[in-house]
C-alpha cells in the first residue's frame, strides 16, 4: 500500500471514528433489532413483482451496507445479510428529514436495520421503501477496494471476515461445506451408525503414521499429543459392542502445508462390525454419489476445467498393477529391492536404504502414479509394510485388504478390513517401534491399551476415513485447501495495532 493510500485510509478511519464517538456520546448503539425478513426470502417471494409497484406489505431487514448512492432527495443503498442482498430506497418526502440525514451519513460497511414497505423501482429493483432506520454498529475501517472481491490470496485467508464480507464465492463455499458435512452425517445416520466423540488430547499419538503436535499437561505433569487419527478409539468402541460408529472431527498432523494439506483438518472415520473392505468400498460409492448429487444436483461435475463423473461404480485396480504400468514392465513383491530402487530413482523418487520391496512399491505409487489418476478409482491391496493396522489379504499375506479412493490425482478416502489379531498387531507395532527408534518420527508407537482391548476380541470390522476438506474442494471446484477451511494455518503476521489491510 502506498504512502498516499495509507494517508487516505487513515483519514477515512479518523472520520468514521469521529462519527462513532458522537454516537456513543448520544447514548450508543441499539442492543438488538427486530428483523422480520431475510433478503433472499424477500427476493424469492416478490420475484414477479412488476416495476414501479408498491405492495403495502411491510418488512424489516438488517445487514451490512455495501452500496450507497444519492440523487438529491432520493437515496439508494444495498444491504447484505447472510442470505443475499436487498435494496433500500429512501425518499426524503416520505421517510422524513431525520431518516434521510441518518442514511446520508452512513458509511459503507456499517451495520443497519431498516423497515418499510416492499416496492419495486421504475427499473424493477426490489426495494424496501424505508421509513424507519437504525445504525446498529459503525464500521470503523473502510471496506477493501473493489468490494466485490479481494485479489490477494493470502490476505483473503488471513482476513476471512473481509473475504466473506465482499466475496460471494467465499460465502458460497462456506455454505456448501456445511451442506456437504450435513449430507455426510445423514448418510451414516441412515445406515444406523452412531456418531461419537473421542479424545483430542492423548498420551500417545496413535492410529496413523504421522508426526504429532506435542504439548504439556501441567496438572498431570506429562507430555501429551494432539490426535493424528480417531481410529484406535473408535475401534475400542466396536470391541465394547457399538457395532457401527462414526466421528467427524478435527485431526492434527505436524507436517507440511501445500494445496491439499493443512496441519489442522477434518476427517470422517467410521467402523462397522461384521463388514470388510469390500463392503466399505460399495458404501463409499453410494455415499460419494449421494453427497455429490446433494451438493451440485448431479453426479457429473466440472473440476478445474475438466469433467468428472462421480456416479458408481468406480474402477478397481491394485497398487502393484498401477506401478507395473508406470514402470512399463511387471513388478511385484518378489522383485528385488535393488531393481525396485533403480526404478524408483529413475522416476525421481527419493529412496532410503532400509526400505523393503513393499515400501518401495508404495513410494513409487505415491510419488509417480497417484497424481495421474483422474476418474474415481479404488487402489486396492497396499503392501502390509505401509498398512500397520490393516488385515492381511488371505491370498497373499504380504498385502493388506485395503483401498484408497483416488479422484483427480488426490486421495479422498482410505479404508481397510481391520486387523483384529492381537499378536499380529503387536508384531507390527513393534516393527514400527524399531523404525521409530531408528529416527522415523512418523512411525506408529506401541499402544498397549489398544492391544489389551484387542485381546477381548474385535469382530471382523470394516473401517473408513474420508478427508472432508478435500471432498469439499472437489465439489466446490477449489484448487487449494485453504479455500475450504475458514481459518487455515498461516504464519503470524507482523503488523502494528493501528495498521490497515
Amino acid at each position: 500500500m502506498s504512502e498516499s493510500s495509507d494517508t487516505t485510509e487513515s483519514q477515512l478511519i479518523k472520520g468514521r471514528r469521529s462519527k462513532h464517538d458522537e454516537i456513543l456520546a448520544a447514548g450508543g448503539y441499539p442492543h438488538r433489532f427486530d428483523r422480520t425478513d431475510r433478503a433472499a426470502d424477500l427476493q424469492e417471494e416478490h420475484a414477479n413483482l412488476e416495476p414501479a409497484t408498491e405492495t403495502g406489505t411491510r418488512a424489516a431487514v438488517a445487514g451490512r451496507l455495501m452500496l450507497h448512492r444519492s440523487f438529491g432527495k432520493l437515496q439508494f443503498g444495498t444491504v447484505q445479510d447472510g442470505s443475499g442482498t436487498i435494496q433500500l430506497f429512501v425518499d426524503t418526502k416520505t421517510a422524513g428529514d431525520e431518516v434521510a440525514e441518518l442514511f446520508s451519513n452512513l458509511d459503507l460497511g456499517d451495520w443497519v436495520g431498516a423497515s418499510g414497505v416492499i416496492m419495486t423501482t421504475k427499473r424493477g429493483e426490489l426495494s424496501v421503501k424505508v421509513d424507519h432506520l437504525e445504525l446498529l454498529q459503525k464500521s470503523l475501517r473502510p471496506l477493501p477496494d473493489k468490494y466485490h472481491g479481494l485479489q490477494n490470496t493470502e490476505l483473503r485467508s488471513r482476513r476471512r471476515y473481509l473475504d466473506l464480507m465482499v466475496n460471494e464465492d467465499a460465502r458460497m463455499v462456506a455454505a456448501a461445506r456445511a451442506g456437504i458435512v450435513t449430507e455426510l452425517r445423514r448418510q451414516f445416520e441412515e445406515r444406523e451408525y452412531i456418531e461419537v466423540d473421542t479424545p483430542i488430547l492423548l498420551h500417545q499419538a496413535t492410529g496413523a503414521t504421522a508426526r504429532p503436535f506435542v504439548t504439556e499437561h501441567n496438572a498431570l505433569d506429562m507430555e501429551m499429543y494432539l490426535r493424528i487419527a480417531t481410529e484406535l478409539y473408535l475401534k475400542r468402541l466396536v470391541v465394547g459392542g457399538m457395532e457401527k460408529v462414526f466421528e467427524i472431527g478435527r485431526i492434527f498432523r505436524n507436517e507440511g502445508i501445500d494445496s491439499t494439506h493443512n496441519p489442522e483438518f477434518t476427517m470422517l472415520e467410521s467402523y462397522e462390525a461384521f463388514a470388510d473392505y469390500e463392503d466399505i468400498m460399495r458404501m463409499v460409492e453410494e455415499i460419494f454419489e449421494a453427497v455429490t448429487e446433494s451438493a451440485v444436483g448431479a453426479t457429473t461435475i466440472t473440476y478445474q476445467g475438466r469433467e468428472l463423473d462421480l456416479s458408481a461404480p468406480y474402477r478397481r485396480v491394485s497398487l502393484i498393477d498401477l506401478v507395473s504400468a508406470k514402470i512399463g514392465q511387471p513388478v511385484d513383491l518378489d522383485t528385488s529391492v535393488d531393481d525396485l530402487r533403480r526404478h524408483a530413482l529413475g522416476l525421481g523418487v527419493d529412496v532410503e536404504d532400509a526400505w523393503t520391496s513393499g515400501r518401495l512399491l508404495a513410494e513409487i505409487y505415491e510419488e509417480a502414479v497417484e497424481a495421474t489418476i483422474w476418474e474415481p478409482t479404488f487402489v486396492i491391496h497396499q503392501p502390509v509394510e505401509v498398512s500397520p493396522l490393516s488385515r492381511r489379504n488371505r491370498d497373499d499375506p504380504r498385502l493388506a485388504d485395503r483401498f484408497e479412493l483416488v479422484i483427480a490425482g488426490s486421495e479422498y478416502a482410505n479404508a481397510f478390513s481391520e486387523l483384529n489379531d492381537p499378536d499380529d498387531q503387536r508384531a507390527r507395532f513393534e516393527t514400527q517401534a524399531t523404525a521409530r527408534a531408528a529416527g522415523d518420527d512418523e512411525a506408529h508407537p506401541v499402544d498397549e491399551d489398544y492391544l489389551l482391548a484387542l485381546e477381548y476380541g474385535l469382530p471382523p470390522t470394516g473401517g473408513l476415513g474420508i478427508g472432508v476438506d478435500r471432498l469439499v474442494m472437489l465439489l466446490t471446484d477449489q484448487s487449494h485447501i485453504r479455500e475450504v477451511i475458514l481459518f487455515p494455518t498461516l504464519r503470524p503476521e507482523q503488523r502494528g495495532a493501528g495498521e490497515g489491510l
